[in-house]
């Protein structure tokens, strides 16, 4: 069987040598406003993988922006045609690069309540809080572990993770608060979830493209998740997610959900279920799309978010008090786990 980290490898490798082999060249269209709209278009057209999910006609969106399009406009004008022609996806991983701005769609998390305060984050912290392979952490005062863990970007040291969870294991029980991760090293988020399993677990699926088409794409491929050879963590974990838990991050909470000892606790995650890949238009602008669609375990797109096993806000009148709705509520669930 292959481990989760070999499966994304090969995949990686896969789907770059597709991309390579059929990717738009520079050569094909003009590097002008009309050749750059066409190149674009036609990039997504045959390589980004959620047409269906989202249920947009992407001829319709062709017809609509070519309009748009006009032989003499200028730069800035034309990067707003091609990035609200990209809106239409409603997908953070879809990006576009230029000198002077960055195409983003934050809609997954920018219309939601944030559920976090970095005021009382600091509070529960304190200063004599420990960072190892930047995450923060440290024992609360009832004895319950709390790490704070805001990015997978980096890399995650094995040994650094057993110095986290040697000093964590007089602990009742631990929160890892995922609040506000964007994202990152899905093998950073593998790594980390490894050390809550004892055995091989299936958490999900994925699938890559095989043609040009909307619906060309491989048979679900597994991904499961092997325990880490170093310390494993035995007891409660409490998950605490916001809608700005995307990309890595949201991978992260589908493997914690196929755990028995673990609960999620917060906000609907904000997704990011596509593995992104780049290309290049004919002006130099650089692309991110989302090309192989991931699943849970259940064969359920995650591209729109993981519902939490207990829906927890953060009050205003806690905000007021010193105290963080989700951090207390978390302490209360672990206490009562036998």
């Amino acid at each position: 069987m292959k481990t989760l980290r070999s499966l994304l490898a090969f995949g990686l490798m896969l789907t770059a040598l597709y991309l390579t082999t059929s990717c738009v060249q520079e050569d094909e269209y003009a590097n002008n406003p009309q050749g750059n709209f066409e190149a674009l278009w036609r990039i997504m057209d045959e390589h980004y993988c959620f047409f269906e999910q989202k249920g947009v006609d992407w001829n319709e969106v062709h017809d609509r922006y070519s309009r748009q399009i006009d032989a003499g406009m200028s730069e800035t004008q034309e990067f707003e045609v091609l990035t609200n022609m990209l809106a239409e996806l409603k997908d953070g991983h879809v990006n576009i690069y230029s000198s002077f701005d960055v195409a983003r769609n934050w809609s997954w998390q920018e219309n939601y309540p944030a559920n976090v305060s970095d005021t009382l984050l600091r509070k529960y912290l304190g200063t004599d809080y420990r960072i190892s392979s930047g995450m923060r952490y440290r024992m609360l005062d009832d004895n319950t572990g709390y790490l704070r863990c805001s990015s997978f970007e980096g890399a995650m040291g094995e040994g650094n993770l057993d110095d986290i969870f040697s000093y964590l294991l007089p602990c009742n029980g631990l929160i890892i608060d995922l609040r506000g991760n964007s994202g990152g090293m899905i093998t950073s988020a593998e790594q980390l979830a490894a050390r809550f399993t004892n055995e091989e677990t299936l958490v999900g699926y994925m699938q890559h493209k095989t043609g040009k088409g909307h619906s060309d794409f491989s048979d679900m491929a597994p991904q499961r998740i092997k325990p880490s050879k170093g310390i494993r963590w035995q007891k409660p974990v409490v998950v605490l997610t916001n809608r700005q838990v995307y990309s890595a991050a949201n991978e992260f909470v589908k493997y914690m959900k196929c755990f028995p000892l673990v609960s999620i606790v917060g906000d609907r995650t904000g997704g990011g279920a596509g593995m992104p890949f780049s290309s290049e238009l004919p002006n130099g602008w650089g692309i991110r799309f989302s090309a192989c669609p991931m699943y849970d375990a259940d064969k359920q797109s995650t591209e729109f978010g993981i519902d939490p096993d207990h829906h927890v806000a953060l009050s205003q009148v806690d905000l007021l008090m010193g105290y963080d709705t989700l951090i207390e509520y978390a302490r209360n669930l672990i206490r009562q786990k036998p």
